[in-house]
């Protein structure tokens, strides 16, 4: 049997196809999207300044260091991959909240060393990795913890305070530049 026969012939994009059978990318079509990744760039960069900017303020109002390293890290994750698991609203919060667990929870029976905080942060990434709620600037919360052993009262909930912040930020922000992927995918 002739496969000629089966199936039909389709012509190959080439120097014997007709033009409108090619697409053509002209020079116009990737300045556009040049244009447009800069632009989502600079929309990008300006959202997670503007949202660490409200953090660093906030601290300094109430005297207490509400911007810490892993939320800035967050705040990265939030803006660049809205549309990941790893950036929606209930993977920010909890696994946060599981890091600043873990922290306690290692601290309570060790002292804080980079050992231990080595620790924190290992046991973050199973908690968060079993709570579904997968989100790895977490696991450097856990070292801050263990780090610098914040009191769990003030700590915790200015914690979850500024993980709040950042997925409020990353819904204005979503809806202020026109295509912009929407953020979040869902809440919970």
């Amino acid at each position: 049997m002739n496969p000629d026969s089966v199936l039909p012939r389709r012509r190959a994009p080439g120097a014997g196809a007709p033009p409108a059978d090619v697409p053509s990318p002209g020079r116009r079509g990737r300045r556009d999207s040049a244009r447009q990744g800069a632009a989502a760039a600079l929309h990008g960069a300006g959202a997670v300044t503007a949202v660490l900017l409200v953090l660093a303020a906030i601290g300094v109002m109430i005297g207490e260091p509400v911007l810490i390293p892993s939320l800035a890290a967050s705040a990265g994750v939030l803006h660049s991959t809205p549309t990941l698991p790893v950036a929606q609203p209930r993977s920010v919060v909890v696994a946060h909240l599981l890091g600043a667990g873990a922290g306690y929870a290692v601290l309570a029976p060790a002292q804080s060393s980079p050992w231990s905080a080595a620790l924190a942060g290992g046991l973050t990434f199973a908690a968060t990795a079993l709570a579904r709620t997968p989100h790895s600037p977490a696991c450097a919360t856990a070292v801050v913890v263990v780090l610098q052993a914040p009191a769990p009262a003030r700590f915790v909930p200015l914690l979850l305070g500024a993980t709040v912040i950042l997925v409020l930020a990353g819904f204005v922000a979503s809806r202020v530049r026109p295509g912009a992927a929407r953020y979040p995918v869902r809440w919970w």
